[in-house]
């Protein structure tokens, strides 16, 4: 089995996508490392290796969590499979 993107801890709502490639439609298998269990997660947007896959829905307002640390709020609604980038996630900061 390959891994196509890793989450830290099953509480993050982001994995990072590991691999090349990856379009729309595909079914991805992550690796939740602190858990040390395997999810998948059919992606809706052609993601960039490096890139943020959510890997559940999230709305308007919510805290994007990546290897258990808020890194932004959604600006606008995101599904389990969508891309996660600065079109979507801003940061808290300014």
């Amino acid at each position: 089995m390959s891994i196509d993107f890793v989450v830290h801890d099953a509480g993050d709502s982001v994995g990072v996508v590991v691999v090349e490639g990856i379009q729309a439609g595909q079914e991805l298998t992550g690796w939740v490392m602190h858990e040390d269990q395997t999810i998948t997660c059919q992606v809706s947007d052609p993601i960039p290796i490096g890139h943020k896959l959510a890997i559940r829905d999230l709305a308007e307002g919510d805290t994007v969590i990546k290897y258990s640390v808020d890194i932004g709020r959604v600006v606008k609604p995101i599904k389990q499979g969508e891309h996660l980038h600065v079109h979507n996630v801003k940061t808290k900061r300014w």
